[in-house]
């Protein structure tokens, strides 16, 4: 298969339609490592609202079991839409995600806001790293499976296409972001989680690649420190030459897609190891909060 063969494959499906589809090769094939990062970094943003991290920071998951809140989070949107978001297994998925989140008072705007930074952030990421820019039928997918996940999650209000989750993030963040100590608490323990990756002679220099990688108004709201324009102009370039080097690789063959290797579950995982302890303990709600029957 020629490197550009699915793009041409993809170019020639409707995004409204085909969406899911679109986004498994998107995200297991073309750009599986990118769609990763730009994950990441969406969780940093998310902790850029104070009233998220200080839910966040209550909970203690981070600090106390940081790897594990991580690699679930990454693995249950995997569960998702492994075989179709509206597959016995993606419904499961859904309820189970819905069950974890019941326990606390969300407003409706946060939960926007969180999945929107899913949607964005990944198309940011690659389209300033991937080793190609996403078509447009490959970002409307994003934003098609961004709805969906939200219908089934009972969020309410959901933007129509990637624009819209595109000004949503923006407007929410231009009148949200705010520093709390709360903040810099969650992500310094999500920046451990990410650095502990590596060598630990490396820790250091990691951490400081990683934040010379973010922006100037989330690095305020976290309370962090810009990193040097060295800095910043060296992980950029890195990046962009890993990016030239991926497009001279030939394509990932059809039989293999990515798969998540957690170190958390090194032997594998089911659906009832992910989330709390106490998460498989209460009734299934149902996607508007009400018990399933």
């Amino acid at each position: 298969m020629g490197r550009y063969t699915r793009l041409r494959r993809i170019e020639a499906l409707d995004p409204r339609r085909d969406y899911q589809q679109i986004f498994w090769w998107t995200t297991q094939y073309e750009f599986p490592w990118d769609y990763l990062q730009g994950v990441s970094v969406a969780f940093l943003r998310d902790y850029g609202i104070p009233r998220i991290s200080r839910l966040l920071d209550r909970t203690q998951e981070f600090e106390r079991t940081g790897r594990k809140r991580y690699d679930d989070t990454v693995l249950i949107a995997y569960e998702m839409v492994r075989d179709g978001l509206d597959s016995e297994h993606g419904r499961a998925t859904a309820q189970h995600l819905n069950r974890i989140h019941g326990r606390y008072r969300i407003a409706n705007e946060d939960y926007l806001y969180v999945l929107a930074t899913t949607v964005v952030g990944p198309k940011r990421w690659i389209d300033r790293y991937g080793w190609r820019p996403l078509c447009r039928q490959e970002t409307e997918s994003l934003a098609q499976v961004g709805r969906r996940m939200g219908e089934m999650m009972g969020i309410t209000e959901l933007p129509d296409d990637y624009t819209g989750f595109e000004q949503l993030l923006d407007s929410y963040e231009k009148e949200k972001f705010a520093y709390d100590p709360a903040n810099r608490r969650v992500a310094a323990a999500t920046l451990r989680v990410v650095v502990d990756l590596y060598p630990r002679l490396l820790r250091p220099f990691v951490s400081r690649v990683v934040l010379a990688l973010l922006d100037g108004p989330l690095l305020t709201a976290l309370g962090l420190h810009r990193q040097p324009l060295w800095l910043r102009t060296a992980a950029h370039r890195a990046l962009r030459a890993r990016a030239a080097l991926v497009r001279r690789l030939p394509s990932r063959p059809e039989h293999r897609p990515h798969r998540p290797k957690p170190r958390t579950y090194p032997f594998g995982w089911t659906l009832d190891d992910l989330g709390p302890h106490w998460a498989h303990e209460r009734p299934l709600p149902g996607p508007a909060g009400e018990e399933a029957r």
